[in-house]
């Protein structure tokens, strides 16, 4: 089996004379977690829109275990197991998390959502959700109705969720987006509990995080990657810290 589970091969998208991505080449490799960084307006929520369906490229390739998605509709990309977090989900909010995750994993093995009551009884779908929660260090959440979670515990749970549906990379768009300090760590303590475990690409604003969570990381400028390599690689680039980082 192949090293890298994601390869984007010279990706470009236009939007009249403003090139949002242009040639973008970036390897992820199985389990680890890779970071895409960036100024605002660099292109990031172009390429991950490309990634996961919702954009179609002008030129390049998306290259996902081997197989050529690019011309792919969001659902068959779902099937394969690339998954977006934070769209793909929905929560239910008068559920417990572990309802939430449940019925996630009732809707991967084929079930109707409609019968969700019988879902929180049966032990084939419990198990497998309690081991997710477990997985994302989540099971002291199991019992607790969602809408009495905060913003970002919120979130937490929808990676689970995410989890649910057996992805085998997770597309993360600035999980850290609006939250406090305190909720921040949890988010970090939660996707670190992943790391080795899942294939991860992350794009984030948050540097802490970034770099604390990060097995590499792209540095995305104008559409353009100017640098790829491990988060120490990264701090010592001076076209990096030139053209985004500073004195960070």
């Amino acid at each position: 089996m192949s090293d890298v589970i994601l390869q984007i091969d010279n990706l470009a998208k236009s939007f009249g004379g403003v090139r949002a991505t242009d040639n973008v080449c970036i390897d992820v490799k199985r389990n680890e977690t890779h970071a895409i960084i960036g100024p605002n307006g660099a292109g990031k929520t172009t390429l991950i829109s490309q990634l996961s369906g919702g954009l179609k490229p002008d030129s390049g390739r998306i290259i996902f275990n081997g197989q050529n998605i690019t011309k792919l509709p969001v659902q068959k990309r779902c099937h394969l197991g690339l998954a977006r977090s934070f769209q793909i989900t929905s929560l239910v909010m008068s559920m417990s998390v572990l309802d939430n995750v449940a019925l996630a994993v009732q809707a991967q093995d084929g079930h109707s959502f409609k019968f969700w009551k019988p879902a929180r009884t049966l032990e084939r779908l419990r198990a497998p959700a309690m081991e997710i929660l477990r997985d994302a260090h989540l099971d002291d959440k199991a019992d607790t109705i969602v809408s009495a979670l905060s913003h970002g515990e919120r979130r937490q749970i929808e990676i689970a969720v995410a989890l649910a549906t057996k992805p085998e990379l997770l597309l993360l768009d600035e999980p850290m987006a609006g939250m406090g300090p305190s909720e921040s760590v949890s988010m970090v303590e939660t996707l670190k509990a992943l790391n080795g475990k899942k294939s991860i690409l992350l794009v984030e604003h948050d540097m802490d995080a970034v770099f604390a969570l990060a097995n590499r990381i792209s540095v995305l400028v104008y559409g353009r990657i100017i640098a790829t390599g491990t988060p120490q690689e990264i701090r010592e680039n001076q076209d990096v810290r030139h053209a985004y980082l500073g004195d960070m």
